[in-house]
């Protein structure tokens, strides 16, 4: 089974939310080659903070993690979609939506074709892939493009919130400051905070056994 495709349910601050974003079967990823820093932004550039300009929308049940994530990254990009449009486009159901296959599909479609998909194999993010991570994150934002990561389990923000998504969950990286060790995150999931900081490596270890579109 691919590692990407998991069958999920959606729990918000460790308190389950009856139903999920659940994931089924599909093809198998394809990750593309690493890409290089883009020219726009220099290693200096870098050591700064950097976030995207976002339209935040909450998602109003459940299952549309999915549309909403993916419709938060969208909205950087000048695109304002409802997220019915985009759950339609994903094949989201109270079922969840599919994979971040789909995520990357959807995006490709509304953007113009520059997202790939990126899984992490390994239950636990191995140093490279954390730093896979972080150029993908780098390269999109400096882009202009959010990414969409599907994740799972539970974690703390940089403020000492925890963060619980055991049957799976997704979200959007719209920015990042030092280089890429902190990541900021805006969860559809959590209007109360609605964004949030979080380490690099928790991050990558959140879509550990899952994927991303960057």
């Amino acid at each position: 089974m691919n590692p990407i495709i998991q069958k999920s349910g959606l729990s918000v601050a460790g308190m389950l939310v009856a139903g999920g974003c659940a994931l089924a079967p599909a093809v198998a990823a394809q990750a593309a080659p690493v890409q290089g820093a883009p020219t726009s932004a220099s290693q200096s550039d870098r050591s700064a903070e950097r976030v995207l300009g976002i339209d935040y929308q909450a998602q109003p049940n459940f299952y549309y993690c999915g549309p909403a994530a993916t419709r938060i990254a969208l909205s950087a990009q000048g695109k304002a979609p409802s997220q019915d449009e985009v759950a339609k486009l994903l094949g989201t159901t109270e079922a969840g939506t599919p994979s971040a296959l789909d995520t990357t599909r959807v995006l490709n479609e509304l953007t113009g074709g520059k997202y790939r998909t990126t899984e992490i194999r390994d239950s636990v993010a191995r140093p490279e892939q954390v730093e896979q991570l972080r150029r993908d994150v780098l390269a999109a934002v400096d882009a202009g493009r959010p990414v969409v990561a599907n994740i799972k389990g539970t974690t703390v923000d940089t403020d000492g919130n925890p963060h619980s998504y055991e049957g799976g969950h997704y979200l959007t990286l719209v920015g990042y400051r030092d280089g890429g060790d902190m990541i900021r995150i805006a969860d559809p999931a959590d209007p109360a905070l609605g964004e949030y900081w979080m380490t690099l490596p928790k991050v990558a270890n959140w879509i550990a056994e899952r994927g991303y579109s960057s």
